[in-house]
């Protein structure tokens, strides 16, 4: 099997670092009333999304359980959602609806696969 380009230790600091930088970027709009963006929540949401998917894709575990394969693979898709929705924060004609709307995609994909991901390691281990 192949190595993972980022050490699992990097991975396990990196990944919580960049959803909590998105988690505070997209708290800053609703804190001051309004959907305007301002410079630090667009940068902080760009950057914790860019740390988050860095730490995705370059920090891969390696399963042999199929199905456990998929919900990692499944949570990776929670970061490009979250690209995107860094994106539509920068886009002149984007709407707060889109970067919302990519925000909740990626929070939905990520709350499913932290309870399925602990769930299927447990029945592997029991040999389920």
């Amino acid at each position: 099997m192949k190595s993972p380009l980022i050490s699992p230790r990097i991975t396990a600091i990196t990944a919580p670092l960049g959803l909590l930088a998105i988690a505070a970027a997209t708290l800053i709009p609703i804190y001051q009333g309004s959907f305007s963006y301002s410079a630090l929540s667009r940068w902080l949401y760009t950057i914790g999304a860019a740390v988050l998917l860095l730490s995705r894709l370059f920090g891969s575990v390696s399963v042999a359980d199929l199905r456990l394969r998929r919900l990692y693979r499944i949570e990776s898709w929670s970061a490009i959602f979250f690209c995107v929705a860094a994106f539509f924060m920068w886009y002149p004609e984007g709407s707060p609806r889109d970067w919302l709307a990519f925000t909740l995609a990626g929070a939905a994909i990520q709350i499913y696969t932290s309870f399925a991901i602990p769930a299927r390691q447990r029945k592997v281990k029991n040999g389920q």
